[in-house]
């Protein structure tokens, strides 16, 4: 592998196999692949002045291990994802867990045994777990809208509560909804768990973080010789979609290109804009060994932001007397304005958008669209790469 910036005046297209747009998770798994099962040589081209994607991690100024673009905790079912992502890291054994501080008490979500008596009394807290546990049984995830089919008062007060102290406000905040704008279906799925586990991911059999941090795991994943990566450029500067044809530097390209960004961007949002959230992150860094109990904790019926994520606690990253917090901020993301989209809005409208967008592409043979912003839908990194494996398994059986 070879990482340079900017494209060299000797760069050549022809000479490689694949261009892959983007060097997160999706771009770099099928680079990975293609070189090693097809021989391919491939040409990652980045805008960004780093590989990783989302997922880019560094050290601040003060020697503490951040997530640039908010935090990423690996957990996955997917047995394959873990086998394939293996290869290139070892993991650490932590287990995340989430704390919201209601009006100033902390309790863990999602919603638990010790939740519940948190919220309403060691007493009456305990009554109600036990009545929970008749009804549907133990270490069950249960939504709110089940517990109102029961017709029970006890059980609604306790769906009552979740809906108002864990899910609206944060929500509200999250996506800029008033509560009317909120959709009933996914109110009705907002979970309690019946049982003592208070891990954010209890049925993820892997989960962890990389030993070594995200963004040496990519330099490991893209390290091939097939492989040259090319940051700093801007794709929409040297390749382009007419018709069924791909061109680069206004040439036809006929080798297979795999494009991980924004769809809309791609067609100068001559449709319109997909919209998006995205974060402020504010980032402080603390003379202190510890800030909160645990990594994550959501302000679900206070402040303007919706989580405050210490590193240190995360990573499992040893250095005394000092820790930085982020708070995170969500607004409406603008087009062409330097932010990230982290969100795709998944509503009619914008799900028919993009569609519209991506009916251009759909019969360009060796044009293939994978990842979060490419498929414009919210992804977990694990989803990601299953994507992105189930994609390069498409590619290599069509080159036999």
């Amino acid at each position: 592998m070879s990482i340079m910036m900017g494209l060299p005046a000797t760069f050549n297209p022809e000479a490689y196999d694949v261009i892959v747009v983007g060097a997160g998770y999706a771009g770099a798994v099928c680079a990975r692949k293609l070189a090693e099962a097809c021989g391919s040589k491939v040409a990652v081209i980045e805008r960004r002045n780093h590989i990783a994607g989302n997922a880019y991690d560094c050290e601040d100024e003060a020697g503490v291990l951040i997530h640039q673009y908010g935090p990423h905790i690996y957990h996955t079912t997917n047995d394959r994802v873990h086998e394939f992502l293996s290869r290139f890291t070892e993991w650490t054994d932590y287990q995340h867990k989430v704390l919201a501080n209601i009006h100033g008490t902390l309790m863990p979500v999602p919603f638990n045994h010790e939740s519940l008596k948190l919220a309403f009394g060691e007493e009456k807290g305990e009554h109600l777990y036990q009545k929970l546990v008749a009804t549907f049984g133990e270490n069950k995830k249960v939504p709110i809208m089940e517990l109102r089919t029961k017709n029970d008062p006890e059980l609604t007060e306790v769906a009552d509560y979740v809906y108002e102290n864990i899910f609206l406000y944060y929500t509200m905040k999250q996506w800029g909804k008033t509560p009317d704008q909120i959709d009933p279906s996914i109110t009705g799925r907002v979970p309690i768990f019946i049982g003592d586990d208070d891990r954010y991911f209890p049925a993820a059999p892997h989960q962890g973080m990389p030993t070594e941090g995200y963004t040496r795991l990519f330099e490991r994943l893209l390290d091939h010789d097939l492989v040259n990566v090319f940051l700093g450029v801007d794709v929409r500067d040297i390749l382009s979609v007419k018709g069924d044809m791909v061109y680069v530097f206004d040439r036809p390209y006929g080798g297979e290109v795999i494009y991980t960004g924004q769809l809309d961007e791609l067609f100068d949002l001559d449709l319109g804009a997909l919209p998006y959230r995205t974060l402020d992150m504010q980032f402080e860094t603390l003379q202190q060994d510890q800030f909160q109990p645990v990594a994550t904790v959501n302000y679900t019926t206070t402040e303007d932001f919706t989580r405050i994520t210490e590193f240190k606690l995360m990573t499992g990253q040893e250095l005394p007397g000092v820790t930085t917090i982020m708070r995170e901020y969500s607004k409406a993301y603008e087009p062409d304005s330097g932010q990230t989209p982290y969100y795709a809005i998944l509503e009619d409208e914008s799900q028919a958008l993009y569609q519209s967008y991506r009916e251009r592409v759909d019969g360009i043979l060796n044009f293939h669209c994978v990842g979060r912003l490419a498929e414009y839908r919210y992804y977990d990194m694990d989803g990601v790469v299953a994507s992105a494996l189930d994609l390069s398994d498409e590619i290599i059986n069509s080159n036999r």
